[in-house]
This record gives C-alpha cells, structure tokens and sequence, in this order.
C-alpha cells in the first residue's frame, strides 16, 4: 500500500495485545497488520470490547505491545525505552480524547499554550490566541474550562492538540460527548485542519457518519482488523 507519493507515517506488524485475568488470558488485539500513509484520514470503528481504544493507545505509544512492531513518523516505537515515548509523541503526536483532558487550573489560552511552551515554540501566545481564533473561540480566550460548553471545551482540545504540528493527530471518540450540532461543528475542524497541515488524522469511533468522513475505515472485530 506504499506510494511513491506518501510515506508510511505508521507501520503495523503482527501486532497482539494479551493481559492476565482470574479465568487466564484475554487476548485484547490478536495479529494486527496496518499501514497508514502520511496525511491519511483513517476510522477505527467496530462494537464496544472490540479493541478499538487499546489500538489507539498502542499506535500513540501510551500502552506497550505484548508481542509485534509499530513504526510511528518512521521510529521503531516497539524499541524505545518510555522516556523515548515520550519524547516520540512530544515532537510528533497530537492527541483529542472524548472527555477533553483539559487543565481545569488554564484558562483556554493557557491550555493551547501549554504545548507550545514545553516545545519551545515562538511567541506561544500569539500562536495560541491564533489558533483558538481559528476554531472560533476569540471572545473565550481568558474562559477556565468550568465556564466553557462541551463544545468549546472540545474546540479549545482541537486547538492544542494542533498548536504544535503533530505529524499524526490521534482522536478517541472526538465527539462522544457532544450534541449533533456541536459535533458537526467539531468535525469540521478537525478535518479542515487535517487538511490544511497535511497531519496523519486516526480517529476510533462509533459514529458511523464520522467514520465516512475518513479516507479509509477500518473494522476491530475480535481483536482483528478488517478493511
């Protein structure tokens, strides 16, 4: 599936995923193959217990594989120690999570800055106000996420997750915790950066009009992956 075009941004190799229980082993994710291009929209879709969320976790290098290779931005991700993680997901990865994982102790300025100061990025404030201007929360910039919607809390998550360019952008459910409208709203940005910054976007979800809205659509079912 390589193009001369595009590079690989993450590679998948005999991926499985088992933890221990009382009644033995579960095997959560079993044999797993992927490859994703570089600025490919790609769904993860399938039921709950699937596995969708512990792939997620292992391509974004947050868990560690039983057993298997993930190349993520061209590093051997099943190679580095956790402080090199780290570092991987500090300078290549953005991530949205359902229930928005901002600081409550921020106000939304500060939350987008947060990135860009540890990444040494010029003019973070300037950057941040941009950004948050650009998801339409301009007159929110000095809002603490108490006073914000679910909506804007989740645009506010959308302008850090992309403050500092990731290469691959990971999304959990994005709009699980939104209204139809707010969701739509969400969906376009988060496409419309996509494109705009050429990022590699990996979104699990159950909503399958979300999931049409990516290049590819992939399906856990029993801890395999089918296209």
């Amino acid at each position: 599936m390589t193009s001369s075009q595009s590079a690989p941004a993450i590679v998948v190799r005999a991926l499985s995923q088992k933890v221990s229980t009382l009644d033995g082993t579960l095997s959560i994710l079993d044999g797993v193959n992927l490859e994703i291009l570089q600025g490919q929209s790609v769904a993860i879709i399938g039921s709950s217990g699937a596995g969708k969320s512990t792939l997620l976790s292992l391509l974004a290098g947050l868990d560690r594989a039983s057993e298997g290779e993930i190349w993520l931005a061209g590093e051997p991700l099943h190679q580095l120690d956790e402080e090199q993680r780290a570092a991987l997901r500090g300078r290549s990865v953005g991530f949205i999570f359902q229930s928005f994982m901002l600081v409550d102790s921020l106000t939304a300025l500060e939350n987008v800055m947060l990135p860009l100061e540890l990444s040494g990025g010029d003019d973070p404030h300037k950057q941040a106000s941009q950004l948050l201007e650009r998801v339409g929360l301009s007159q929110r910039l000095d809002h603490f996420p108490n006073q914000l919607s679910g909506g804007e809390q989740q645009r506010v998550a959308i302008a850090r997750a992309f403050a500092s360019k990731p290469q691959i952008l990971f999304a959990d459910e994005p709009t699980g915790n939104l209204d139809h409208q707010n969701s739509e709203t969400v969906e376009e940005l988060l496409f419309s950066l996509n494109r705009e910054l050429g990022t590699t976007l990996v979104l699990v979800t159950h909503d399958l009009e979300l999931a049409k809205r990516c290049q590819r659509q992939v399906r856990m079912h029993a801890g395999q992956l089918e296209e």
